[in-house]
């Protein structure tokens, strides 16, 4: 009785799995689905996906979404996009929207941008909604050196032709930031920019930032500007401090000079000092030489002492202060 139990469990979840294998390679179900749809694919063909490795459910379903949007796709490159890895589902969505947008968009050209890793259903998106994508603080100096923080706001829609090889939203900032400093830095005040801040956006437009981009610029619109610093005060301050510097630095290099030829009249005049003692020493042995030599009497000689001692008593009596402070 229990062997038979078990041949009868045994042979019903045979039954159950052979069945599950024979409706898995053979989807009655979504043949049904298709066929309902008014979408031509045959059985066979959905047999042969799943020994593709492609799965029958995303290829029937998008061929019938497409169907029912009027969109003719067709079962071979649905399989390819799949198979090289693309999101065959996303890419129906972005037909069907585009279709409905009245947006010109190819199969090839949606595949195209799905397998260059772009979402090509937002991508439509954007085209019909335009996205606002907001810059960061650009600073920038005016020509009378005030610096102003701008803030601005792109209005951007997508360029389906350009989203393969097209440059991001990264290269749009970079480039509306750069219009925005060449645009303040070439205002010959300050006050122009505050009153008329459409003139930056007139500006950075004219310059065709969008170029090779997977973007339009639909507008440039100045959110915010604040006044920074006085740049041109404070490079006048450091200007002038380091014209200070190079002042005392050349005065110290004068102070040194004069200090250095001041040591050289003093270590001169030592030198005069010296010769001038060195020829007075001279003179006792040119006297004695010429009382030798009889060129000399004592007559000359009392006369030349009476001279000498006249003429420091003269110079005694014309600096008695210099007397007194020698004496204390």
């Amino acid at each position: 009785m229990e062997s038979s139990l078990f041949f009868l469990v045994a042979v019903i979840t045979g039954g159950l799995f052979l069945l599950w294998m024979i409706l898995y390679f053979i989807p009655i179900g979504l043949w049904f689905q298709a066929l309902v749809s008014d979408v031509k694919i045959s059985l066979l063909q959905l047999v042969l996906m799943r020994w593709r490795k492609v799965p029958p459910t995303v290829i029937v379903r998008a061929m019938i979404e497409g169907k029912k949007a009027g969109l003719e796709l067709y079962r071979d490159l649905l399989e390819a996009h799949y198979l090289a890895g693309g999101h065959v589902a996303q890419v129906v969505h972005a037909l069907v929207s585009a279709s409905k947008a009245n947006i010109d968009l190819t199969f090839q050209i949606a595949t195209a941008v799905d397998l260059a890793g772009r979402d090509v259903f937002e991508a439509v998106q954007m085209s019909v909604n335009p996205k606002v994508i907001n810059t960061p603080p650009v600073a920038a100096v005016a020509k009378d050196g005030i610096q102003l923080i701008a803030k601005a706001r792109v209005t951007v829609r997508a360029n389906i032709r350009q989203l393969v090889g097209g440059a991001g939203e990264e290269t749009i900032l970079a480039r509306v930031g750069e219009g925005i400093v060449s645009s303040i830095g070439s205002a010959a005040s300050h006050k122009e920019v505050l009153e008329n801040p459409d003139s930056i956006s007139k500006v950075v437009l004219n310059k065709g930032l969008d170029s090779g981009t997977a973007f339009e610029i639909l507008s440039i619109d100045i959110a915010d500007i604040d006044i920074g610093k006085n740049i041109g005060a404070e490079l006048q301050t450091d200007q002038a401090e380091a014209d200070l510097k190079i002042a005392q630095a050349k005065a110290e290099e004068r102070r040194a000079m004069a200090v250095a030829t001041e040591h050289e009249m003093k270590a001169l005049a030592q030198e005069m000092r010296a010769r001038v003692i060195e020829a007075e020493a001279e003179v006792p042995r040119a006297m004695a030489e010429a009382f030798r030599s009889g060129n000399l009497g004592i007559m000359d000689y009392y006369k030349m002492k009476n001279i000498e001692a006249d003429t420091q008593m003269r110079e005694s009596i014309a600096k008695p202060n210099d007397k007194k402070n020698n004496q204390k």
